[in-house]
């Protein structure tokens, strides 16, 4: 069998893991051989390749980014874009695809499976907002370095009696936040699926500098403030429909500063959080997912993604972890709160 591998959407520490994983088993215990596409789905779109064997995928474990490179290109936005996908694969003799991704990449590989396309997913976002898996990695990494960040601002913030605030990436949903800002004792953490109240924010600045302590805030750029709307770079939209967004960490800075006198200043993290070597969890569960998703290739279980439940891997369908996002619930929002202020 002749297997195609392409990485779209972000970057994410692991990528490389998964494709080591998946040449590696699918060379060695069945024989097969492998095509990279480059840049996510423009890859099969363009009909760009590259070689992809075990020589290829030697050293690149610890490795950030993806050897394949990748791209936001939405084929179903491109006029006959999924009849050049088709035939790109026909005359490359392809006869399945493994497509590493998140919400848009496997959105695209959901659609293509239904029609007629043989796909594998494997779900990869740092955000971990993926349905029907309890992690995506990248996720691990990501928060280790915004925790990183944030024992690093703790100093700065108590030396100069100043409120920081650290923007973590988040659209829609607030893992990032929520996790990083409890390993990291932030004074409050804000995420997309609570709006906030800048008064109650303030309340919180105020308390923790009355105890001798400068307020540490993680916010989520998808965060909304309770009579605002999300703030944006600009008016632009990618190819999903996504809205680039930015200044959500200044916006509130300045709010902070004028409500209550105190020096408040941002920073955002962007994206050092999805850069460089992945943590040993995202290496060892992104090899995981690619000795799943081989072996699946190799059973025929198309339209299935890989999926992580409790610590087993298993199969799910495409469709049950695209059809909505995984936000953080009310319940694990509360175990934070206790901490905020």
């Amino acid at each position: 069998m002749r297997i195609g591998v392409l990485t779209g959407g972000g970057d994410c520490p692991g990528l490389n893991a998964v494709i080591r994983a998946v040449v590696r088993k699918g060379v060695k215990e069945y024989g097969y051989e492998f095509v990279g596409f480059r840049d996510g789905w423009r890859g099969p779109l363009e009909g760009l390749t590259m070689q992809l064997d075990v020589a290829a995928t030697r050293g690149i474990l610890p490795r950030g980014g993806t050897i394949l490179g990748s791209s936001r290109t939405n084929p179903f936005k491109i006029e006959n874009g999924v009849e050049r996908i088709k035939e790109n694969l026909k005359d490359a003799g392809i006869d399945a695809l493994i497509a590493i991704g998140g919400e848009d990449t496997l959105g695209v590989a959901s659609k293509l499976h239904g029609l007629g396309v043989k796909v594998i997913g494997v779900p990869k976002t740092i955000d971990n907002d993926l349905d029907n898996t309890d992690y995506t990695f990248g996720f691990d990494t990501a928060v280790n370095i915004a925790v990183e960040a944030i024992d690093r601002l703790h100093t700065t913030a108590e030396s100069h009696h100043r409120a920081l605030i650290v923007e973590v990436m988040g659209r829609h949903a607030g893992w990032i936040a929520l996790h990083s800002g409890i390993a990291g004792g932030a004074a409050c953490i804000l995420i997309p699926e609570q709006k906030f109240s800048v008064e109650k924010v303030c309340e919180w600045v105020e308390s923790r500098f009355k105890t001798n302590y400068a307020p540490i805030i993680v916010i989520a750029e998808g965060a909304i403030p309770q009579d605002g709307d999300m703030v944006t770079k600009d008016a632009s939209l990618d190819s999903f429909g996504h809205a680039k967004l930015s200044g959500i960490g200044d916006w509130l800075a300045n709010e902070i500063e004028t409500r209550t006198g105190k020096e408040a200043r941002t920073s955002v993290l962007g994206h050092i959080q999805r850069g460089g070597t992945p943590s040993a969890f995202d290496r060892v569960l992104a090899t995981r997912f690619g000795l799943m998703a081989i072996t699946a290739a190799h059973e025929g279980d198309w339209g299935k993604m890989v999926a992580l439940h409790g610590t087993d891997i298993v199969r799910v369908s495409l469709a049950s972890a695209t059809e909505k996002l995984k936000a953080v619930n009310l319940e694990r929002y509360k175990e934070a709160e206790i901490f905020f202020g």
